[in-house]
């Protein structure tokens, strides 16, 4: 893998995880991190240049249907579970 092709890859795994811990339901929010992290994990070893693309545009779309539904779960937010963190008012 290319070096910029690499960084392209960590910048869109950051950004990926920096979306799913947005999600205001802790539920959610632990699945998307979960689900992020073994999707690079399950294709880490990954070579191929056309492969390569085609993860990350499904990456890309992922980010952007994590967005939609970030905004979507702040306009319905809902109350706290007790095993989250309280946020100082």
């Amino acid at each position: 893998m290319a070096a910029s092709t690499r960084a392209q890859v960590l910048s869109l795994y950051r950004m990926l995880l920096r979306e799913s811990k947005k999600f205001p339901s802790y539920n959610y929010r632990t699945y998307a991190l979960r689900r992020v992290q073994d999707m690079f994990r399950a294709n880490r070893t990954v070579e191929d240049p056309q492969t390569v693309e085609m993860l990350m545009e499904e990456g890309r779309s992922s980010l952007a249907l994590i967005q939609r539904q970030v905004s979507i779960g702040k306009m319905y937010e809902t109350q706290r579970i007790v095993i989250e963190k309280k946020t100082p008012h």
